[in-house]
């Protein structure tokens, strides 16, 4: 177990100085110190010692360090890593932009930490069946780090969903800055074929 508590780890935070948004993690290389007790919840909400952060801009300045190495999920700063629990994905999006760009439709999506994504070949979209809950999409957010698409946003995605044919089978999803993302085959949600753009 790493000694990093809350205090010390903010402030060592907030010595890299002032970024907009996530600080440059992938060249810092410090040594490993061991697990804290930090954990993200499957809703995004993030604990330590088992309670709650309440505190949005303390989140954010932690988001802001978070990184996923090959076997955990690290908070980095340029003198100590330490591993964190991540229930599912460290991020959730709750908010959706629809737009038309020169390739179709773009979708983007904002985190409860207020990071935006413009899903597309860079930040692609993956679909996986949840225990009970059906499809849950997600949203690659950067460098390893997803988020999932709310309960709510996933009805507005599925109304944007067309059906295009993918290694001979029509499958249902939904496009994004050129790229077409799968959720299912279509015939197993009985979608109709309103929408068939190659």
């Amino acid at each position: 177990m790493a000694q990093t508590d809350l205090a010390g780890l903010t402030k060592a935070v907030k010595e890299t100085g002032k970024h907009a948004g996530a600080r440059p993690v992938h060249l810092w290389n410090p040594p490993f110190c061991g697990d804290i007790d930090m954990r993200i919840a499957a809703d995004g909400s993030w604990h330590y010692m088992k309670s709650p952060i309440g505190r949005i801009e303390l989140v954010k300045l932690f988001a802001s360090i978070l990184r996923r190495d090959e076997d955990r999920y690290v908070l980095v700063t340029p003198v100590e890593r330490v591993g964190i629990a991540v229930d599912d994905v460290p991020f959730v999006a709750v908010e959706m932009r629809v737009e038309t760009g020169a390739g179709g439709q773009i979708l983007s999506f904002r985190t409860n930490v207020d990071d935006w994504t413009e899903a597309g070949p860079d930040h692609p979209m993956r679909f996986e069946i949840g225990a009970s809950e059906g499809l849950k999409p997600y949203v690659h957010v950067r460098a390893g780090l997803w988020a999932r698409v709310n309960r709510a946003l996933y009805y507005d995605l599925a109304d944007l969903g067309e059906i295009r044919e993918v290694d001979g089978v029509a499958m249902f999803g939904v496009a994004s800055g050129g790229s077409f993302f799968a959720m299912a085959p279509a015939d197993e949600i009985g979608a109709e074929p309103r929408n068939t753009n190659p």
